[in-house]
């Protein structure tokens, strides 16, 4: 019998070619990870040199054409220090809550490949265009992603997802009423579980970000980190990421369109 969790699911079309054993292996494979997730600090703060960020961007004309991306910054001088790029054909298809299924492989090969070509600037830590805890299941991709690589990430998520009575009305009412000269609001569902934060990054910033524990970090660890980060909306390693990425799927289309009329 299908659950009504997996029809809710299903409804959406790209989660159509999704079979219910996949599903619940999906649903079986999250859970057991999430045993394993630790939201405390568990790295040395004072001594955070290098700050990674990752980010997946897909063509516009093919979903299943991706560049993964990721980035290593001095934290410091916020200056790239390290990139790489993967062009890949995803063959999982988007189902929402699972994220994770189709983006993280992608995303830990090319942190495997960063293990073994300039392990000196290994990022102690990870910056996710994706959220952790905030997430349908209190288990979305920064959180996956960094149990399966055991560093420390936060989930950096530029939409809000519904949960546990959360609403964008809710947080515009939040973030209005706030008297944080730096705009940050603790997002508490109506359970009175606190799923993270949303913070306006920058005086300027019109949206707010939603910050969340992914792995090993602790809440208010990431926030601060975040803060130190932003220049503008997006935190520095994610902004950098999803720059890059997206210049590449540009720059590997453009060679494309040459190769075709050639």
């Amino acid at each position: 019998m299908i659950s009504e969790e997996e029809k809710q699911v299903k409804s959406y079309p790209e989660a159509a070619t999704t079979s219910s054993v996949e599903f619940q292996n999906w649903i079986e494979a999250q859970d057991l990870l999430k045993k394993k997730l630790i939201k405390e600090d568990e790295f040395e703060g004072d001594s955070l040199k290098y700050v990674g960020g990752v980010d997946i961007s897909f063509l516009k004309e093919d979903s299943s054409v991706a560049c993964g991306t990721l980035v290593v910054l001095n934290l410091q001088t916020l200056q790239v220090v390290y990139e790489d790029f993967s062009l890949v054909t995803v063959q999982v298809p988007y189902v929402p809550g699972f994220l994770a299924f189709r983006e993280a492989p992608v995303l830990l090969e090319l942190l495997e490949r960063m293990k073994k070509s300039d392990p000196h600037l290994y990022p102690q830590l990870l910056m996710v265009d994706g959220n952790g805890i905030l997430h349908p299941r209190g288990f979305g991709l920064a959180s996956h992603l960094g149990v399966l690589a055991s560093l420390p990430t936060i989930g950096i998520g530029k939409n809000l997802h519904h949960v546990d009575g959360l609403t964008h009305s809710g947080v515009r009412r939040l973030l209005s009423e706030s008297k944080n000269n730096d705009s940050v609001v603790t997002l508490r569902g109506t359970s009175g579980c606190i799923w993270g934060v949303a913070m306006r990054s920058t005086a300027d910033s019109l949206k707010p970000i939603y910050i969340s524990i992914g792995h090993r970090v602790s809440l208010d660890t990431a926030i601060r980190i975040v803060k130190s980060t932003c220049k503008f909306r997006v935190p520095e390693p994610i902004r950098q990421a999803d720059i890059r990425s997206r210049e590449y799927l540009r720059k590997f289309q453009m060679g494309m369109l040459k190769r075709e009329t050639s």
